[in-house]
């Protein structure tokens, strides 16, 4: 077996043949060719430039809770940002300043808790801030590009650039880095401080026991596993089709929500990708409706 590499004037090592299953918010996927999670910008930079002097693939990584990896796990460095938590509040202008690795939940409560408004909405997400300001996460009719100040991204030549909004080119869960290998160090959010914290944690506790109360929280998921097209959610229209509860392998539609696929213990990848293309294909029939996945689906299948 290939030996760890030790990038010079790090404590940073990149490992070889790293099983992604317990990474990922599924619970599935084989392992990565090489991995690595620094724990600082200076790692990240070290990191980036192993990548760029050997010529492989990259594939990001946070807290999985967005991705689908194929069994047979995935070529060239994983970069897992999740050890990028550094966080900053600033109770005069109500900015927050946090690593792409913190959960994006974890900033809502410390921000409800302060009586900071803007991010009652992402306490149920799963994702990390990176994530967050990659797909453009949301809930409740709101979303990243509401609060997003800027994010700090490095790109493919190695260089770190502070975007804003409209250079993400963001509409519903997406933007213009999921196009490409750019990855999220940072983002500032524009929050309102001043309310009382009473009424910021009620609104933010309401919005946690309405997802609790409708999505399925006791089997692995990716969450949501498409995007909603107009006039009808996705949920709907796989309801509709008395999908609730269908099975592939291991691989089950929530009878909760039917927008969830759950691992149901013994899953694999690949029965979670059959099921998504069974529901896509009875939903085309049925209402001339094309589902498109809100997942990420990585690998070859």
């Amino acid at each position: 077996m290939t030996n760890p590499i030790h990038l010079p004037g790090t404590d940073c090592r990149i490992k070889p043949q790293v099983p992604l299953g317990n990474l990922t918010t599924y619970r599935v996927g084989g392992v990565a060719e090489w991995y690595v999670a620094p724990r600082s910008r200076e790692e990240l930079l070290a990191s980036f430039e192993w990548y760029q002097s050997h010529d492989l693939p990259l594939t990001l990584l946070g807290a999985g809770s967005n991705m689908l990896v194929s069994d047979r796990g995935l070529p060239g460095l994983v970069v897992s940002t999740r050890h990028l938590k550094e966080s900053l509040f600033d109770g005069h202008t109500g900015r927050i300043t946090v690593g792409a690795g913190e959960p994006i939940a974890k900033i809502a409560w410390r921000a409800a808790k302060r009586g900071w408004q803007g991010l009652e909405w992402a306490v149920g997400i799963p994702g990390t801030i990176g994530g967050g300001v990659v797909m453009n996460a949301g809930a409740h009719n709101q979303c990243v590009g509401d609060v997003l100040l800027s994010a700090l991204v490095l790109s493919g030549n190695g260089k770190i650039e502070e975007l804003t909004p409209e250079d993400l080119d963001y509409s519903y869960r997406t933007s213009n880095l999921q196009e490409d290998n750019r990855i999220v160090i940072q983002a500032t959010f524009q929050l309102q401080p001043g309310s009382t914290r009473e009424e910021v944690m009620a609104k933010t506790n309401q919005n946690l026991n309405q997802r609790k109360s409708s999505q399925p929280y006791h089997l692995p998921s990716c969450g949501s596993v498409f995007r909603n097209p107009k006039p009808h959610a996705a949920g709907w229209l796989i309801e509709q089709l008395g999908l609730k509860g269908y099975q592939i392998g291991g691989a089950q539609i929530a009878h909760r929500h039917a927008n969830f696929i759950l691992n149901c213990g013994n899953g694999k990848a690949s029965d979670i990708f059959r099921l998504i293309r069974h529901v896509q294909e009875q939903v085309e029939q049925s209402f001339s409706v094309s589902l498109e996945p809100e997942v990420k689906i990585i690998g070859e299948f």
